[in-house]
C-alpha cells in the first residue's frame, strides 16, 4: 500500500524534481516506510515529453526489495503503484516462462512487463485493488489505471500541456499551479449525498478517474475507456445449496489470498454478518489468534460492542475495543484536511478511530466492506422490489397513504424510527427507479436544498443517477440497486471513507467481498438467492451459517450510525452553531443565513431530525477552513 503522485509535460518544459517530491511529502502518511521520485528521462531535449513519478511505500510485501518506481529490464517503462495485485505470483510465472526477467520480488514489478505484453489492457489481467501510473518513455505515454470498485483513489488535471496526479487532494495541491476554484455542481452533489462523485472533485479543475477506467494521455490528447464492468446476466442455473457452497468457497478463497504479507495482519469486526464471517474464516485459515478490533459509543442504541465480543470469544481472538465520546469531535479538522474535500459521512468518525486503535497492533487489517451491496444488506434494496409493486396500486390510493403515513410522523421524527423509514419509503416508491434512489440515499431534498441556495451557481447540470440506470431496465427492481450500489454507492461514499481513514494512520485495509470473482458469480445469481422475502443476504447467511453466531446473523441491521443528533442538541451544540451560524460561514455567500438558523433551530426543538443535513454544512465548513482560507 502507497501512495503515488507525478507530473507529466508534452511540451518537454522542466519539471522540478523537487515538486514532485513535495506531492510525495504531502501524502506521506499513505507510506512512511519509503520515498522514490524519478525523472524520466534524466537527460532530455528541450521538446521532447518528459515525466517525474513519485512514490510513498507502506511496506508490505518484499520489504526490502520493492523500492518505486520499478521498471523493465531496459528502462524504457515505468510504474508506480498504489495497492496488492493478488495473482502478482501466478502473473509472475507466466511472464518468466515468455522471457521477461524480474530484480525483485514485489508484486508492482510484473504490471511493466504485463503492459510489454498487453498494452493498454493489462488492467484487465489484475486481481486486486490498485491505482497505477505508468510511463511508456518509448512512445512518451502515460497510463493510470484504476482497479475495478475503485478501491484505490486516482486523481489527475490537465493543463497547459501538463498533466498531474495523485492519490490524495493534498498531492495536487502542493503545486500552486492547480487553482483552488470550486466547482458548484459537485457542491451540489455533495448537498444531496454527503460526498463527490466522480469524475467530479470539488474541485474545478481536478477530477477523478472512475472506477475499472484506464486513462491515456499522449501527444494526441487524452482518452478513457472502460475495461471491466460487473454482469448480472445471463443468470445461472443452479440449486440454492450449490449456490451457498460455491458462495462459501469462493469467500474462503477472496480471504486466504488477502492473507498474503510480510508484516502483522488483524480484521476489524463489527460483530455483523460480513466481518464476522471473515473473522471465522481468517480463524480456520491461520495458526495463530486473529487479532480484532471493534469500536462502539456510550450510547447503546448506537453500540455493537458485544456482538462482536461473542464472535471473538469464539474464535479465540486477541481482541481490541476503543468507545466513542463526543469529544471524538476534536479529529474533525484532521479528518477535513485527509479527506481534501467535503466529505459528511458521519460514520467516518468511528473508521477513523478504528484506524488509529488498529495501526497501534497491525499493519494490515480485512474488512467487511461489500457484503451489503453483492448480496442485498441493505433497506432499499427491500424497498425497491416493494416499490415496484407499491406502483401497481392505483395514484389516488398511493397519494392518500403517503399523505396518512407523513401526517402520524411525530413531530421529533427519529431517522431510525419505522415511521420515519415508512414516510422515506413512501416519497421514493412512486417515482422512477434514479428518482426513487436518490430520493432514498439523498439528504437534502431539491425543496429544501432551494430554500438553502443563495448563490444560483449551485446546481447539477448532469443527472448522473439517470445515467447510471438507464442501463439497468433489464434488470429486475433488486439487480438494479445492487448495480446502483456498485456504480455509485460504494465508489462515492465507502470506498473513501475506508481508504482515507485507513491510510490517514498508515493502514492496508483489505476486502475480501470486493473480490472481483465472488461479485460476478453472486451478481449473475437469482435476486431471490440474495433477498428472500424480507431475509437480506439470504444467501450469505445460509452460506456461512455455521460460522456466525445466530443472534448476530439474524439481528436487525445497524450499521456504523453514529449519535451525532443528541450531539447536535447536547454537548456539540456550541460547536455546530460557532462554524455554520458563523459571519465567516455566511460570507461564503452560499446559504441563505436565516435558512441555515431555522434547520438548526429545528433540530433543536426535536420539530425535525435534520442531524445529517448540519453535518453536511459543519464538513463542507471545515473543509472551506482547511483548504480555501488557508491555502498553503
Amino acid at each position: 500500500m502507497c501512495g503515488i503522485a507525478g507530473i507529466v509535460d508534452f511540451d518537454g518544459r522542466d519539471i522540478p524534481r523537487a515538486l514532485v517530491q513535495s506531492m510525495c511529502t504531502a501524502i506521506c502518511h499513505r507510506g512512511p516506510d519509503d520515498e522514490g521520485v524519478l525523472q524520466i528521462p534524466e537527460a532530455a531535449s528541450s521538446s521532447e515529453p518528459r515525466a517525474v513519478l513519485g512514490n510513498r511505500r507502506l511496506s508490505i510485501i518484499d520489504i526490502a526489495g520493492g523500492h518505486q518506481p520499478l521498471s523493465n529490464e531496459d528502462g524504457s517503462i515505468w510504474t508506480v503503484q498504489n495497492g496488492e495485485i493478488y495473482n502478482f505470483q501466478e502473473l509472475r510465472e507466466r511472464l518468466e516462462a515468455k522471457g521477461h526477467r524480474f530484480s525483485t520480488r514485489s508484486d508492482t514489478e510484473i504490471i511493466v512487463h504485463l503492459y510489454e505484453e498487453m498494452g493498454e489492457q493489462f488492467a484487465r489481467e489484475l486481481d486486486g485493488m490498485f491505482a497505477i501510473a505508468l510511463w511508456d518513455d518509448r512512445k512518451k505515454k502515460l497510463v493510470l489505471a484504476r482497479d475495478r470498485f475503485g478501491k484505490k483513489p486516482v486523481l489527475y488535471a490537465e493543463a497547459a500541456g501538463r498533466l498531474w496526479f495523485g492519490s490524495e487532494f493534498q498531492a495536487l495541491l502542493a503545486d500552486p499551479a492547480i487553482k483552488r476554484e470550486i466547482d458548484y455542481e459537485a457542491l451540489d452533489e455533495y448537498m444531496s449525498f454527503m460526498s463527490v462523485p466522480a469524475p467530479l472533485t470539488i474541485y474545478q479543475q481536478i477530477r477523478k478517474l472512475p472506477p475499472a477506467h484506464v486513462l491515456v494521455r499522449d501527444k494526441s490528447g487524452t482518452r478513457l475507456e472502460r475495461y471491466w464492468s460487473l454482469e448480472y446476466t445471463p443468470k445461472t442455473r443452479i440449486s440454492e445449496d450449490e449456490a451457498a457452497a460455491e458462495v462459501r468457497r469462493l469467500l474462503t478463497e477472496a480471504v486466504r489470498k488477502r492473507l498474503i504479507s510480510e508484516v502483522p495482519l488483524g480484521a476489524f469486526l463489527s460483530g455483523g454478518v460480513d466481518s464476522s464471517a471473515v473473522v471465522a474464516l481468517m480463524a480456520g485459515l491461520q495458526s495463530s489468534p486473529v487479532k480484532t478490533f471493534s469500536i462502539g459509543f456510550d450510547d447503546p442504541r448506537f453500540n455493537e460492542l458485544v456482538y462482536a465480543r461473542k464472535v471473538a470469544e469464539r474464535y479465540g481472538c486477541e481482541h481490541h475495543e476503543f468507545e466513542v465520546h463526543p469529544k471524538a469531535i476534536e479529529i474533525l479538522p484532521a479528518m477535513a484536511r485527509h479527506y481534501g474535500e467535503p466529505y459528511a459521512d458521519s460514520s467516518a468518525i468511528p473508521s477513523f478511530y478504528l484506524a488509529q486503535l488498529t495501526r497501534k497492533h497491525v499493519t494490515v487489517a480485512l474488512n467487511g466492506d461489500g457484503g451489503d451491496e453483492a448480496f442485498a444488506g441493505y433497506g432499499w434494496h427491500y424497498g425497491g422490489r416493494l416499490a415496484e409493486r407499491w406502483q401497481m396500486v392505483p395514484s389516488s390510493l398511493r397519494s392518500l397513504a403517503e399523505r396518512a403515513v407523513t401526517a402520524l410522523l411525530p413531530a421529533s421524527a427519529d431517522r431510525r424510527s419505522t415511521l420515519s423509514r415508512a414516510a422515506r419509503f413512501m416519497k421514493g416508491a412512486s417515482r422512477p427507479r434514479p428518482d426513487r434512489y436518490r430520493a432514498w440515499l439523498s439528504v437534502y431534498t431539491p425543496d429544501l436544498k432551494a430554500a438553502l441556495y443563495a448563490n444560483p451557481a449551485i446546481r447539477s447540470r448532469t443527472d448522473r443517477l439517470a445515467e447510471v440506470f438507464a442501463g439497468l431496465n433489464y434488470l429486475d427492481a433488486v439487480d438494479a440497486m445492487l448495480a446502483g450500489d456498485v456504480a455509485w454507492y460504494l465508489p462515492t461514499d465507502l470506498l473513501p471513507k475506508m481508504d482515507i481513514a485507513t491510510m490517514a494512520h498508515s493502514l492496508e485495509s483489505r476486502s475480501p467481498f470486493l473480490d472481483w470473482r465472488l461479485t460476478e458469480f453472486v451478481a449473475k445469481l437469482p435476486s431471490g438467492m440474495k433477498l428472500r422475502g424480507g431475509t437480506s443476504k439470504y444467501l450469505l447467511k445460509k452460506a456461512v451459517a455455521d460460522l456466525v453466531p445466530a443472534g448476530n446473523m439474524h439481528r436487525p441491521k445497524q450499521g456504523f450510525a453514529v449519535p451525532i443528533g443528541p450531539w447536535f442538541r447536547g454537548e456539540l451544540k456550541d460547536y455546530l452553531a460557532d462554524h455554520i451560524l458563523s459571519d465567516r460561514f455566511n460570507a461564503r455567500g452560499l446559504f441563505t443565513p436565516a435558512a441555515v438558523r431555522r434547520v438548526f433551530d429545528d433540530h433543536q426543538r426535536e420539530v425535525h431530525d435534520y442531524a445529517h443535513h448540519l453535518w453536511v454544512l459543519l464538513m463542507l465548513e471545515l473543509w472551506f477552513r482547511s483548504f480555501m482560507d488557508a491555502k498553503s
